[in-house]
């Protein structure tokens, strides 16, 4: 029989066991946090990653389609030239064409290396963008320049570039899904 004051060495807590079991448990805890700490930390950084490459490819693509409109715009500012230094119009003009020129063929190879949907939309834009924005400039150098404040307004009977916006259409649409692809699942 046990004296009074002792305790049987079955009750008794073993003092080495419980401290070797809240060790392992707060490692086990100290794992697991640093567990879902790196977990959350891969996600935002991957997070972050692909909304700066959504930003940085929207910023390319509206980029291109900046150098498309400058383009498009050429033959009103070749009929609104000024009449009176002809010779000089014509180097500026020919200058700011020949700039746009190297942009559109930059911002074709470009778009067709960052997606081949939105870099076919956009050379599919930019060879019918060619073919009438550069049609008018012809004929915008063979008319006389404007001399009168009146004469600003050219209308669509003059200058038509109508059919672009099909095309303007197919490149903006093609921009919009690629992005969608890069969003978020949550974002969709």
């Amino acid at each position: 029989m046990a004296t009074v004051g002792t305790m049987s060495p079955a009750r008794a807590p073993q003092p080495q066991a419980v401290s070797s079991l809240a060790v392992a448990g707060v490692l086990s805890g100290a794992v697991f946090a640093a567990v879902l700490t790196a977990c959350i930390t891969v996600w935002t950084a991957r997070r972050k990653s692909r909304e700066e490459e959504r930003a940085r490819q929207r910023d390319l693509f509206a980029s291109a389609f900046q150098a498309y409109a400058a383009y498009k715009e050429m033959p009103y500012a070749i009929r609104r030239r000024r009449h009176d230094d002809a010779a000089a119009e014509r180097i500026r003009l020919s200058e700011t064409a020949r700039e746009i020129q190297s942009k559109l063929s930059y911002f074709t190879a470009w778009t067709a290396a960052e997606s081949s949907t939105v870099g076919e939309a956009y050379a599919a834009l930019v060879r019918e963008l060619r073919r009438v924005a550069g049609g008018a400039m012809r004929e915008a150098w063979q008319a006389t320049p404007i001399t009168e404040d009146l004469a600003m307004n050219i209308p669509p009977t003059v200058l038509d570039l109508s059919s672009l916006a099909p095309l303007e259409t197919a490149f903006t649409a093609a921009v919009r899904a690629h992005l969608a692809e890069l969003a978020p699942w949550w974002a969709r």
